[in-house]
Protein backbone atom coordinates (compact mmCIF):
# COMPACT_ATOMS: atom_id res chain seq x y z
CA UNK A 1 0.00 0.00 0.00
CA UNK A 2 1.09 3.51 -1.04
CA UNK A 3 2.21 5.57 2.22
CA UNK A 4 -0.30 8.65 2.09
CA UNK A 5 1.96 12.01 2.19
CA UNK A 6 -0.71 14.41 0.76
CA UNK A 7 -2.32 17.19 2.75
CA UNK A 8 -5.51 18.53 1.39
CA UNK A 9 -7.61 21.79 2.88
CA UNK A 10 -11.37 21.50 1.51
CA UNK A 11 -13.81 25.06 2.81
CA UNK A 12 -16.98 23.68 2.25
CA UNK A 13 -20.16 26.16 1.66
CA UNK A 14 -21.81 28.31 -0.60
CA UNK A 15 -20.29 32.05 -1.21
CA UNK A 16 -23.96 33.09 -1.74
CA UNK A 17 -25.42 32.09 1.34
CA UNK A 18 -23.64 34.52 3.48
CA UNK A 19 -21.66 32.79 6.26
CA UNK A 20 -22.11 29.25 4.57
CA UNK A 21 -19.27 30.93 2.79
CA UNK A 22 -16.48 30.69 5.52
CA UNK A 23 -14.64 27.77 4.33
CA UNK A 24 -14.09 29.30 0.92
CA UNK A 25 -13.26 32.75 2.08
CA UNK A 26 -10.50 30.55 4.43
CA UNK A 27 -9.29 28.81 1.48
CA UNK A 28 -9.03 32.13 -0.72
CA UNK A 29 -6.74 33.74 2.15
CA UNK A 30 -4.84 29.99 2.09
CA UNK A 31 -3.98 30.82 -1.43
CA UNK A 32 -2.91 34.58 -1.09
CA UNK A 33 -0.87 33.92 1.75
CA UNK A 34 1.23 31.20 -0.29
CA UNK A 35 3.87 33.41 -1.78
CA UNK A 36 4.61 34.81 2.17
CA UNK A 37 4.02 31.55 4.38
CA UNK A 38 3.86 28.73 1.19
CA UNK A 39 2.44 25.53 1.98
CA UNK A 40 4.30 21.88 1.69
CA UNK A 41 4.63 20.85 -2.16
CA UNK A 42 1.18 19.06 -3.38
CA UNK A 43 -0.93 20.26 -0.85
CA UNK A 44 -4.26 20.53 -2.46
CA UNK A 45 -6.43 23.69 -1.51
CA UNK A 46 -10.10 22.87 -2.71
CA UNK A 47 -13.73 24.83 -2.27
CA UNK A 48 -16.86 22.17 -2.45
CA UNK A 49 -20.47 22.47 -1.81
CA UNK A 50 -20.69 19.73 0.76
CA UNK A 51 -21.71 16.81 -1.61
CA UNK A 52 -20.69 13.98 0.01
CA UNK A 53 -19.03 12.01 -3.26
CA UNK A 54 -17.08 15.37 -4.25
CA UNK A 55 -15.72 15.71 -0.36
CA UNK A 56 -14.38 12.21 -0.51
CA UNK A 57 -13.19 12.57 -4.04
CA UNK A 58 -11.02 15.52 -2.50
CA UNK A 59 -10.04 13.68 0.22
CA UNK A 60 -9.57 10.62 -0.69
CA UNK A 61 -5.65 9.11 -0.07
CA UNK A 62 -4.57 11.87 2.08
CA UNK A 63 -2.58 11.79 5.10
CA UNK A 64 -4.16 14.66 6.56
CA UNK A 65 -7.07 16.69 5.41
CA UNK A 66 -8.56 19.80 7.13
CA UNK A 67 -11.86 20.96 6.29
CA UNK A 68 -13.76 24.69 6.92
CA UNK A 69 -17.47 24.67 7.05
CA UNK A 70 -20.50 27.20 8.14
CA UNK A 71 -22.66 24.72 11.10
CA UNK A 72 -25.26 25.70 13.24
CA UNK A 73 -25.63 25.61 17.28
CA UNK A 74 -28.45 25.93 19.20
CA UNK A 75 -27.84 28.21 21.10
CA UNK A 76 -25.14 29.52 18.73
CA UNK A 77 -22.57 31.84 19.14
CA UNK A 78 -21.70 33.47 16.07
CA UNK A 79 -18.23 33.11 15.11
CA UNK A 80 -17.33 30.42 17.30
CA UNK A 81 -15.10 27.77 16.21
CA UNK A 82 -15.13 24.34 16.78
CA UNK A 83 -12.39 22.04 15.93
CA UNK A 84 -13.42 18.63 15.39
CA UNK A 85 -10.46 15.94 15.17
CA UNK A 86 -11.30 11.91 13.76
CA UNK A 87 -8.99 9.22 12.52
CA UNK A 88 -9.56 6.21 10.20
CA UNK A 89 -10.31 4.43 13.08
CA UNK A 90 -13.79 6.69 13.45
CA UNK A 91 -16.25 4.70 14.86
CA UNK A 92 -19.27 7.02 14.06
CA UNK A 93 -19.80 10.53 12.26
CA UNK A 94 -20.36 13.93 14.47
CA UNK A 95 -23.27 15.38 15.29
CA UNK A 96 -22.60 18.89 14.04
CA UNK A 97 -25.29 19.94 12.05
CA UNK A 98 -23.80 21.44 8.87
CA UNK A 99 -25.75 24.12 6.87
CA UNK A 100 -26.40 21.57 4.13
CA UNK A 101 -28.89 19.08 3.37
CA UNK A 102 -26.68 16.11 3.78
CA UNK A 103 -24.20 17.30 5.92
CA UNK A 104 -20.15 16.38 6.54
CA UNK A 105 -21.71 13.63 9.09
CA UNK A 106 -22.94 11.70 6.16
CA UNK A 107 -19.99 12.54 3.95
CA UNK A 108 -17.61 10.92 6.44
CA UNK A 109 -20.05 7.92 7.65
CA UNK A 110 -19.65 7.13 4.12
CA UNK A 111 -16.47 7.53 3.75
CA UNK A 112 -15.51 5.50 6.99
CA UNK A 113 -18.02 2.60 5.15
CA UNK A 114 -16.25 2.77 1.69
CA UNK A 115 -12.78 2.99 3.80
CA UNK A 116 -12.24 6.19 2.03
CA UNK A 117 -11.17 8.48 5.07
CA UNK A 118 -8.00 10.42 4.92
CA UNK A 119 -5.69 8.78 7.64
CA UNK A 120 -6.35 12.35 9.46
CA UNK A 121 -9.10 14.45 9.29
CA UNK A 122 -9.74 17.80 11.21
CA UNK A 123 -13.16 19.90 11.08
CA UNK A 124 -13.30 23.49 11.97
CA UNK A 125 -17.04 24.50 12.27
CA UNK A 126 -17.62 27.95 12.19
CA UNK A 127 -21.13 29.19 13.98
CA UNK A 128 -22.48 31.11 11.29
CA UNK A 129 -25.14 34.44 11.88
CA UNK A 130 -26.69 35.03 8.36
CA UNK A 131 -27.55 31.98 6.23
CA UNK A 132 -29.57 34.49 3.97
CA UNK A 133 -28.99 35.50 0.12
CA UNK A 134 -26.43 37.45 -0.88
CA UNK A 135 -22.58 37.49 -0.40
CA UNK A 136 -20.42 38.45 2.15
CA UNK A 137 -20.24 37.19 5.65
CA UNK A 138 -21.24 38.65 8.26
CA UNK A 139 -18.57 40.81 10.68
CA UNK A 140 -18.27 37.91 13.25
CA UNK A 141 -17.35 35.50 11.03
CA UNK A 142 -15.54 37.54 9.07
CA UNK A 143 -13.52 38.50 11.97
CA UNK A 144 -13.22 34.73 12.56
CA UNK A 145 -11.21 34.20 9.26
CA UNK A 146 -7.48 35.30 10.27
CA UNK A 147 -7.43 32.88 13.37
CA UNK A 148 -8.82 30.33 11.18
CA UNK A 149 -5.79 30.24 8.25
CA UNK A 150 -3.69 30.32 10.70
CA UNK A 151 -5.02 27.32 12.95
CA UNK A 152 -5.38 25.38 9.40
CA UNK A 153 -1.92 26.43 8.74
CA UNK A 154 -0.53 25.28 12.11
CA UNK A 155 -2.14 21.71 11.75
CA UNK A 156 -0.24 21.27 8.49
CA UNK A 157 3.35 21.91 10.29
CA UNK A 158 1.75 19.97 13.21
CA UNK A 159 1.31 17.18 10.43
CA UNK A 160 5.07 16.85 10.25
CA UNK A 161 4.77 18.72 6.50
CA UNK A 162 6.33 22.26 7.97
CA UNK A 163 5.04 25.48 5.95
CA UNK A 164 7.90 27.10 4.36
CA UNK A 165 10.41 29.06 6.41
CA UNK A 166 9.59 27.69 9.55
CA UNK A 167 12.56 26.13 10.88
CA UNK A 168 14.43 23.38 8.56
Amino acid sequence: MQERTRVTVVGVGNEFRRDDGVGGAVVARLRERTGERPLPPGTVLATSDGDPGRLIALWEGAALAVVVDAAHAHPGTPGRVHRIELDSGLAAPPSATSTHGLGLGEAIELARVLDLLPKRLVVYAVEGADGSFGTGLSPVVAAAVPGLVASVEDEIARHGAPVSGEGS
